[in-house]
């Protein structure tokens, strides 16, 4: 791939997606697949002013043989200096780069039920720091090709050019052009006026049903709003975190979820595949799942804490968009949740409240928006999903038809 391509996809992470600010720290995290583009989102973000960038290199093998020989104990204790450093990020509020290049299957054999019992272990000390910068800070998720996952996506072609092919897919989706901010300034406005529009419905319900089965009635939170594109933080700097991103999405209201609903893609979980799934929910909450591939996986992330089996998001998506129609399925959520509607299951999003800067967790909480240790999006968007939204008059109003925009 050239270089002056690279450099700007480096350019819109750095400007577009974390929105550096002059005197901010950077912390990058990466796998080692690709150094070089590294490099180049380090050099961007000391260009835009940045005062210090950390990159936090890690590596999935290096993954299993830990979980593999240290014992439950030590995987679950959050040592000393890692409190230390998660306090320290808490008074500066870095903004965070998360570079993904992840092998789908690169986990695959590992104990999940292990790393799982270590993470509810440490969850209860390191939500402390993440409730501290919670919408204080930016961070963005873009993606980087990894040898194994383009071979993943690409099985036929040599590796050099199963990377390449990734490259071009993942720059197409994330709408890299020659003049990539403007182009996705563009972008943010368009789904600030479907999200305009989506709120001005005033939608207390959205009823999906599909051919496939799907038959799900999900609450929203009384006065919630849709967002698309990107956030705020509290210091009032605008930042979109997911790159690509073709989302309008809101929280949904907690306990307030009836029916059945089916997947329409694979789901990568913690280096893991789950697949051909269902769930059905029960005054919100998933009481009953089915999987033909990872249904002991699927389980365990449905009952990792009291709240994983609410929901926590409703996320709308046309399966016209750009990712969709590459054909391509990317077997990694950043991506595949772009190409279709999807749902999450877990901690839902503050941000979808007016004035929720202004308010306390608990008080967020009250109104109905889920609090978990996880938060996963899985893909639910077909060609033949209907969603109506159901509003606070009365009155249906159809918002997807047959996989698209009814508007």
């Amino acid at each position: 791939m050239k270089k002056t391509v690279l450099r700007e996809y480096a350019k819109l992470i750095v400007r577009m997606g974390a929105k550096v600010q002059k005197g901010q720290d950077v912390v990058i995290t990466a796998g080692l697949d690709q150094p070089e583009f590294v490099q180049m989102v380090v050099e961007e973000a000391y260009k835009a002013k940045a005062r210090k960038v950390t990159v936090d290199w890690h590596y999935q093998p290096l993954s299993k043989v830990h979980v593999r020989y240290q014992s439950l104990k030590t995987l679950g204790t959050v040592e000393e200096w890692q409190k230390a450093r998660y306090e320290h990020y808490a008074d500066i509020l870095p903004c965070r780069i998360i570079l993904l290049s992840d092998d789908p299957d690169g986990l695959k054999g590992m104990n999940i039920s292990k790393l799982n019992k270590a993470n509810q272990m440490t969850y209860p000390i390191m939500r402390q720091y993440r409730e501290a910068i919670d919408g204080q800070h930016q961070w963005v998720g873009a993606a980087v090709p990894g040898a194994a996952w383009a071979k993943k996506i690409f099985p036929g072609l040599r590796t050099s050019a199963a990377i390449e092919k990734l490259w071009e897919a993942i720059l197409n989706a994330a709408r890299v052009t020659e003049d990539s901010i403007a182009t996705w300034e563009a972008h943010n406005a368009d789904l600030e006026k479907r999200c305009e529009y989506l709120n001005s419905l005033k939608i207390r319900k959205l009823h999906y049903t599909a051919d496939n089965g799907t038959d799900l009635t999900v609450g929203i939170i009384p006065g919630a709003q849709f967002v698309g594109g990107g956030h705020t933080t509290r210091q009032g700097v605008f930042f979109n975190p997911n790159i690509p991103t073709e989302e309008c999405f809101v929280t949904p209201k907690k306990g307030e979820a009836e029916g059945i609903v089916y997947s329409s893609k694979p789901l990568s979980y913690q280096g893991q595949l789950i697949d051909w799934f269902n769930i059905r929910f029960e005054n919100g909450k998933a009481v009953e799942w089915h999987a033909q591939v990872g249904e002991e996986n699927l389980g365990q992330m449905l009952t990792m804490d009291e709240n994983a089996g609410y929901l926590g998001e409703c996320a709308l998506v046309p399966v016209t968009s750009p990712i969709a129609q590459s054909g391509l399925m990317f077997y990694n959520t950043l991506f595949d949740e772009n190409a279709a509607c999807h749902l999450a299951v877990g901690r839902g999003f503050p941000e979808n409240i007016p004035g929720h800067h202004d308010m306390t967790k608990d008080e967020i909480r009250e109104l109905g928006v889920n609090d978990s240790m996880i938060h996963v999006d899985f893909m639910i968007g077909c060609d033949s999903m209907n969603i109506d939204a159901i509003c606070e008059d009365g009155s249906t109003v159809p918002v997807f038809r047959n996989g698209n925009w009814a508007f």
